[in-house]
């Protein structure tokens, strides 16, 4: 399951799950924890240079407050 620890932004929250799903269904043997640190890195790391337009969930508000719990592999 994966849980929040204080309440989210709609969109930070679209964009991580989004990105977190994606991940784990591309590298299924690499782990629901791994594909998680690599969607919340990708929010740390800011919008890409690409794409000016989107939003700056840098800020750990938005990429911190998810936890995996339970079977994380």
């Amino acid at each position: 399951m994966l849980a929040t620890l204080w309440d989210v932004n709609d969109a930070s929250t679209s964009r991580i799950m989004s990105d977190f799903y994606a991940r784990w269904v591309k590298d299924p043997a690499d782990g629901k924890a791994e594909a998680l640190r690599q969607a919340q890195l990708a929010l740390l790391r800011g919008p890409a240079a690409s794409s000016p337009h989107d939003a700056d969930y840098s800020h750990p508000f938005y990429w911190a407050p998810f936890v995996l719990i339970g079977n994380y592999q």
